[in-house]
């Protein structure tokens, strides 16, 4: 026989991350946290996949 799912701990988890996400909403209207520095590291800088270029008369090892 089959476990039966456990939907309480599911539903707890889910409430959690909500509650996170209206805390860190709440900050970020008074000015106390920043785009850049929240938990989740979603917003903020767009990071470049590209590598800086190298200039022409450096080495590469």
């Amino acid at each position: 026989m089959a476990r039966k799912t456990n939907y309480s701990f599911e539903k707890r988890q889910k409430e959690l991350a909500k509650m996170k996400k209206k805390e860190e909403k709440r900050l970020r209207k008074q000015g106390k946290l920043e785009p850049e520095e929240n938990e989740a590291g979603e917003a903020g800088t767009v990071e470049n996949d590209t590598p800086p270029s190298t200039p022409a008369d450096s080495p590469v090892e």
